[in-house]
């Protein structure tokens, strides 16, 4: 029996390094290249012979990457303020108020999440254009809140279910309004839900690539991934590949820090509304 049960957790502890392997491994790689210049980048190499930042001064001080990461700040900071703000009160009222229609309401929120993004490019151009928000960051904000809206309801609603029915019974009897509950009884409760609906949203729009590229044409409105698959050649040998991967560290490494250090309350918030007392 000790010995079964050693073989099973020596299998399980080695599937687990594999899975590791298998998601580190390509960042490790990056970070690799770009700390290699000239015809070395060509070279497969898992230990580089020299290191160089060169790649990571072209990058920052050549060409507009400083401008398109603080454009990329902005709109993925502003549809997570904005689409937690619309969560949090479309959650109350999913959650807490009864109302006719109210599973249908969920179930479309939840379907609009289900469009392929090329799906509703055309119609979106059209409404940005209307709006005279192209070429803007506002043009992101608007268009990325259609994939990060309905997970942060989703998500928040499941959570606030949850939440001791009491809490709010005793704030309504001391005379508290649906606006003071939300803010100041529910949202301290939300915390774990919050920064999980909060960093994954921001992931998304960091991440987020068609959109960008649609509604933006200038080099400083530019979000990150758009200025990443802009950086090429004539040739496959004339591709700046050390620039590239130097770029892509760059805008990796803050993600990776975040979830990191949030990765408890990321697990908290994702299994929200999963027991059942």
């Amino acid at each position: 029996m000790r010995r079964t049960g050693a073989i099973r957790t020596g299998l399980f502890y080695l599937f687990i390094a594999a899975i590791v392997f298998e998601s580190a491994f390509p960042l490790y790689y990056a970070v690799v290249t770009s700390l290699k210049t000239g015809t070395e980048i060509f070279h497969v190499d898992y230990w580089p012979p020299s290191f160089s930042l060169a790649n990571y001064s072209t990058v920052l001080t050549q060409g507009e990457f400083p401008h398109n990461l603080l454009s990329s700040l902005l709109a993925s900071t502003g549809v997570t303020v904005l689409a937690l703000a619309l969560a949090v009160t479309a959650a109350y009222a999913l959650s807490r108020v009864s109302f006719r229609g109210r599973s249908l309401l969920l179930m479309t929120i939840l379907a609009v999440s289900m469009f392929p993004q090329i799906a509703v490019l055309a119609g979106l151009f059209e409404l940005i254009r209307f709006l005279h928000l192209f070429n803007t960051i506002w043009a992101l904000v608007f268009s990325y809140l259609i994939f990060t809206l309905p997970f942060t309801v989703w998500v928040l609603t499941a959570f606030m279910r949850d939440l001791p029915i009491e809490i709010e019974e005793a704030a309504i009897v001391d005379g508290a309004s649906p606006w003071i509950i939300v803010t100041k009884i529910f949202m301290p409760l939300l915390g774990p839900a919050l920064v999980t609906t909060g960093l994954l949203a921001f992931i998304a729009a960091w991440n987020e690539f068609l959109f960008a590229l649609t509604f933006t044409v200038s080099s400083t409105t530019r979000t990150v991934p758009v200025a990443i698959a802009l950086l090429s050649g004539a040739s496959a040998y004339e591709v700046p590949w050390g620039a590239i991967m130097a770029a892509s560290v760059i805008v990796t490494a803050p993600l990776v820090a975040l979830v990191l250090v949030f990765q408890r309350r990321i697990v908290s918030g994702l299994t929200a509304g999963g027991v059942k007392g």
